[in-house]
């Protein structure tokens, strides 16, 4: 028996006439007195079965016991819909199906929830995800990131980088989150980990003369997760020899223009915009800013190095934000908590009213200098940051995207790509009272600031970049130390010992002093490049099979605990958990 001539989605006027199976899963039945209407789904879409007991008693006998996602297979003939009952939002919507044989190939229990149910525990549809998949959301969100990553498997091979795997278990090494270690039996007592990107293996395949190389790399960070973030994540990964910065920002613009036309049929510009990270943080207090809105920051701190106003007189940093709109004592009391929380010791501010009149606390401490500096238009309210420079741009930009969102400043409809260039090389940990790397530590100092290095850490920036779009980061990357001596320098400068820079990274060194040509690259994250793509508030809802916003994946039960004797093979003894 052939289960079908044709998918649901693909019948049209044309095959009016003509016999057909058809095959698929019930996705609603309706009782017109003694006609029963199916929508018969499958990957292709949705047909109408029409079953009409005078034509076919059995296949109607067999209609009346039909549920939601029962699979079915009809056969007849496909026949124009009247006028009246044509429905224009379906491909298939002028034609239906005459069943005249019908059976139920499987049945359904009943479900734990509807496919078009809204606000469904997010446990409950991870638990049932094969359900959950069957949804249109998330046909099309798994659809359309399979074929992004075809798109970008033929730019990657189009551009000469050839596709190499690296190992999933690895040699534990520090980096930005913990790792998953997994032990083995042959080496009781060791462990590989699984990486939180294949950084070292791929320097080394430039090393070994694969001047361009990529992968869709799985990799894995056991961190706590959020909304936007996975503990199993896919990345495109790209390294190259001689690397120049324009070639490997055309090859990625090029890949986003074509996944933006042909999945989401939207038409994008390029050259993107560039930003420095300097001009970003000052500019819009991020990293990664959404240029869909404008509510820029602005710098006050010459402005008010005189101030009365001791709050910004002494502070290293003074800036502010202009809002629309006059704000009301309750608002910005409510502002001030958020910006608290961000840790803000408060928030100042300038109310002009609707006749320009200004209303503050502070404005008897200002200059007329410092009013005219800050005078806006009518109805508008300036608020201030002051404090040191990472806590000003940290909690004014939290405050521009809240009020960006709260105003509906932000353009929906538009889409706003920006190349970030020129990262700090290293970053201050206050706890650990050390130097650290902003991205890792193998990346490239600029040549104008590698003196700086050694004596002012914080203001060396690196050879490194982001790309952003809409507030999101899709993807980064750097250009990486081909010199070991340089090598070896960044290593003491964050306080990685001889000893341990051996242990750890002493085969990199190795092949570093072997010919290492000078390479770069990049990797884009495939799940938040979905996310972006597809405008999802929830990384998870890009990824077939995820786990729960505990790292528990509520389908399989997993993780769950180990044999005793399984763990006695690999040497292992579990310990109580203590409070």
């Amino acid at each position: 028996m052939k289960w079908r001539d044709l998918k649901a989605g693909e019948l049209r006027k044309e095959h009016v006439g003509q016999r057909f199976a058809l095959a698929g899963w019930a996705a609603r039945r309706r009782d017109h007195g003694g006609l029963v209407f199916v929508d018969l789904r499958d990957d292709s879409g949705l047909a109408q079965l029409v079953i009409n007991p005078e034509r076919a008693p059995e296949a109607a006998k067999a209609a009346h016991e039909i549920r939601n996602e029962f699979v079915l297979r009809a056969e007849g003939e496909v026949v124009a819909r009247a006028p009246e009952a044509v429905n224009p939002g379906l491909p298939t919507g002028e034609v239906e199906l005459q069943v005249d044989e019908l059976e139920i190939v499987s049945r359904s229990e009943p479900l734990p929830f509807q496919l078009d149910e809204e606000n469904v525990d997010e446990t409950l549809r991870i638990r049932y995800r094969w359900l959950d998949l069957r949804r249109v959301k998330m046909q099309r969100n798994i659809r359309t990131r399979a074929r992004a990553v075809s798109i970008i498997r033929s730019e990657m091979e189009t551009a000469g980088f050839v596709d190499i795997e690296t190992p999933i278990l690895a040699k534990q090494t520090p980096e930005g989150a913990r790792d998953f270690v997994v032990p083995t039996r042959l080496q009781p007592g060791s462990f590989f980990a699984l990486p939180q990107s294949p950084q070292t293996y791929k320097q080394l395949l430039v090393i070994s003369g694969f001047e361009r190389y990529f992968q869709i790399a799985r990799c894995f960070r056991d961190e706590d997760l959020r909304a936007d973030r996975l503990q199993e994540l896919t990345q495109l990964d790209v390294e190259m020899a001689f690397p120049d910065r324009e070639e490997l920002f055309a090859l990625m613009e090029r890949t986003m223009l074509r996944i933006w036309r042909e999945c989401l049929d939207v038409a994008i510009e390029s050259p993107f915009q560039r930003m420095t990270w300097d001009e970003a943080q000052l500019r819009y207090g991020s990293d990664k800013p959404d240029l869909r809105f404008g509510l820029e920051i602005h710098d006050a701190t010459e402005l008010t190095r005189s101030s009365e106003f001791g709050v910004f007189a002494n502070a290293p940093a003074v800036r502010y934000l202009r809002v629309p709109q006059e704000l009301s004592r309750a608002e910005l009391d409510r502002l001030e908590a958020f910006a608290k929380e961000w840790g803000a010791k408060g928030l100042a501010y300038l109310v002009f009213d609707e006749e320009g009149e200004v209303r503050s606390p502070i404005a008897k401490f200002l200059s007329e200098e410092e009013l005219a500096g800050f005078r806006s238009e009518p109805a508008t309210t300036v608020l201030f940051g002051a404090d040191e420079p990472t806590m000003v741009a940290r909690v004014l930009g939290a405050l521009r995207l809240h009020l960006g969102r709260e105003l509906e400043l932000i353009d929906r409809e538009a889409w706003r790509f920006l190349w970030v260039t020129d990262f700090p090389l290293l970053e201050w940990d206050e706890p650990e009272q050390r130097w650290t790397a902003v991205h890792h530590p193998f990346t490239r100092p600029t040549d104008e600031t590698a003196s700086l290095v050694d004596s002012d850490p914080g203001e060396a920036r690196a050879v490194a970049y982001d790309l952003v779009v809409n507030g999101i980061e899709i993807a980064g990357g750097s250009f990486r130390i081909h010199e070991p001596d340089l090598q070896r320098k960044i290593f003491d400068r964050l306080e990685i010992s001889p000893e341990e820079q051996r242990q750890k990274f002493g085969y990199l060194l190795d092949a570093l002093a072997m010919g290492a040509p000078p390479h770069g690259g990049i990797a884009s994250g495939i799940d938040r490049l979905s996310m972006a793509m597809l405008d999802e508030p929830y990384i998870r809802d890009t990824v077939a099979f995820p786990k729960n916003q505990a790292g528990v994946d509520p389908m399989t039960g997993a993780p769950t605990p180990i044999a005793q004797d399984l763990l006695a093979e690999l040497g292992i003894q579990v310990l109580p958990k203590t409070e």
